[in-house]
């Protein structure tokens, strides 16, 4: 059995989400099963609506938002610790069971970095050793990713910013930038 490989991508340019969900509907496109994870995102986003049209794509993410981290308090940090870790076993028990073919953490590296998810959890799901009777392809989005995290990747693609209209003072509009 082919064993899938680790995708990275990162950096301060736009695009690392929008990467992940053209490889997840590429992937669904080829019959292959995905589970898109969402990490620090509760709001409803453009993405979601498409992705959760396509039978073949299963997103799991927080239903709560938790807005953003320098705002919320250590009861909603704990709480959102929680979700990523429920959501992480829950990837985790679907890889054991062979019931994705891809499996994309969105913004992991975050929560990874602020401490607000089980190391230990990503690190197994990660980890290609022969325990897993299926090994699916596994993308991680997010800036900064620890160094442990790049060694792993087999594919690392960092997003360059060149230019962008939030320097001329155009926010992020919907559908575009969310």
């Amino acid at each position: 059995m082919q064993r899938g490989l680790i995708h990275l991508y990162t950096g301060e340019g736009k695009g690392k989400t929008t990467a992940a969900v053209g490889l997840a509907v590429r992937a669904a496109g080829a019959g292959k099963r995905v589970l898109f994870l969402q990490f620090m995102k509760g709001r409803d986003t453009g993405e979601l609506h498409s992705l959760e049209k396509i039978p073949e794509i299963s997103v799991l993410r927080s239903e709560k938002d938790f807005g953003f981290y320098f705002q919320m308090t250590d009861a909603q940090k704990e709480e959102l610790t929680r979700v990523h870790n429920e959501l992480l076993k829950q990837a985790l028990s679907r890889t054991m069971d062979g019931e994705a073919d891809v499996i994309v953490l969105d913004e992991v590296t975050y929560p990874l970095n602020w401490g607000l998810l089980d190391e230990t959890l990503l690190r197994r799901l990660l980890n290609r050793t022969d325990d897993k009777p299926h090994f699916p392809e596994i993308v991680c989005t997010g800036r900064n990713p620890q160094e442990w995290l790049l060694d792993c990747a087999d594919y690392v693609t960092r997003m360059e910013c060149v230019r962008h209209p939030y320097e001329r003072g155009i926010g992020a509009r919907e559908g575009i930038e969310f």
